[in-house]
């Protein structure tokens, strides 16, 4: 396979939402985060998304971030291909009279991918942040998930089979190889950690415990509620902060309706980082019940808050975000969740030690670092496509 040019002076971003999107969440904090780095590193980088109504179509963002928002959840895919080919024509937003001609794409693969080696002919590295094996089933009907999981396990391996791999994870590292990925294609560059902005609040003078999701099935908040009803007698102030939005929303109170927690539980619906800094630094405990994460960001976001976390052990790459026994706590089932919650409140000196920990433990990961490593990796990508003479690009 052909090289490129040390240093590709325009990169092209493929992803589903961005962090305006209500919809959006770690994994579009991730990629605007690093594409600011690259910025810093004298890249040019511009952002495909969906288009929604909280945005405009097209706008360059504060760190210098050209977006161009196009399609819905489900046609933003075909809109990329489009814009992309009808760049090549000299026409539409990425076409070289609006400067958006891309020297090498970044396909975003969030269980669907844009399948960018099919359309163009430009290195293009792929950045996976989890397998999705587990969600297809939890957020689709059976024939839909059987298709889902077709096409990123078989069909998805194939048609990147000469890409680079980007993950945030060796967890998610494995899991590739394991579908067949080559190791030596699988490069990993973590997460680093949010500054969040400094607050004045402190631990809540009561047991109480924060989730910080999107409101959609797989991120199983649920779990959540039923480890508050289950402590509900021996921690009578025990209290639940719900932190996020989506449309899982009505079944998660009619959950905490059934449980009869409705007087503990708070859905606070979007937050500011200002309020999220504030929650993090006097919640007891962090909740992550999610199904499955490539990394887990707002693991080491409490984590930065002096707050440990406990989470699933099955869930990926929250066993990395997560030092079990250090900076929080893994649990195995339900029970076992529950458990490890009872535990981390009514042991004060342990829930200390682990906060101190996980302070510490969440200072290691820079965006600065990961941005200095995803730029090495970009330098460095190769043409999926054989380079033929003449050949348009």
């Amino acid at each position: 396979m052909e090289r490129f040019a040390a240093t590709p002076g325009h990169v092209l971003f493929l992803n589903w939402r961005d962090t305006r999107n209500p919809e959006g969440g770690g994994s579009e904090v991730y990629v605007e985060r690093i594409a600011a780095e690259l910025i810093i590193r004298g890249f040019r980088v511009t952002l495909f998304c969906a288009a929604h109504r909280q945005a405009p179509t097209d706008e360059i963002d504060d760190a210098g971030i050209r977006l161009v928002r196009r399609g819905g959840r489900h046609t933003v895919y075909l809109w990329a291909a489009l814009c992309y080919l009808a760049g090549t024509l000299g026409l539409g937003p990425l076409s070289r009279r609006h400067g958006g001609r891309p020297d090498i794409l970044v396909d975003v693969c969030n269980g669907l991918p844009f399948l960018a080696p099919l359309w163009a002919r430009r290195p293009v590295v792929k950045l996976i942040h989890h397998i999705h094996r587990e969600q297809w089933p939890v957020v689709l009907p059976p024939w839909a998930a059987r298709f889902g999981w077709w096409m990123e396990s078989s069909f998805a391996v194939r048609v990147y089979r000469r890409c680079r791999h980007v993950t945030v994870s060796d967890a998610t590292r494995q899991e590739l190889t394991n579908l067949g990925v080559p190791a030596d294609q699988v490069s990993v560059v973590h997460n680093g950690t949010p500054t969040l902005p400094a607050t004045d609040a402190e631990r809540a003078p009561f047991p109480l415990l924060v989730t910080l999701n999107r409101l959609v099935p797989h991120k199983r908040v649920e779990v959540a509620l039923r480890a508050v009803a289950a402590l509900a007698d021996e921690l009578p102030q025990l209290r639940l902060v719900v932190a996020g939005q989506g449309w899982w929303k009505g079944q998660l109170q009619q959950v905490a309706n059934e449980l009869d927690i409705t007087d503990r539980v708070e859905f606070r619906g979007f937050v500011t980082e200002e309020e999220k800094a504030a929650l993090l630094a006097s919640a007891w405990v962090a909740l992550t019940p999610s199904l499955k994460e490539g990394w887990g960001l707002t693991i080491v976001e409490a984590g930065s808050a002096g707050t440990p976390t406990v989470a699933y052990r099955a869930a990926g790459g929250v066993g990395e975000a997560v030092v079990d026994g250090r900076t929080g706590l893994l649990a195995d089932d339900i029970d076992d969740y529950v458990a490890k919650v009872r535990i981390l409140l009514q042991d004060a000196g342990m829930r200390q030690e682990m906060g101190a920990a996980a302070r510490q433990h969440a200072a290691t990961f820079t965006w600065q670092a990961a941005g200095s490593r995803f730029a090495s990796l970009l330098r460095n990508a190769e043409s999926p496509h054989p380079t033929r003479r003449g050949a348009p690009s």
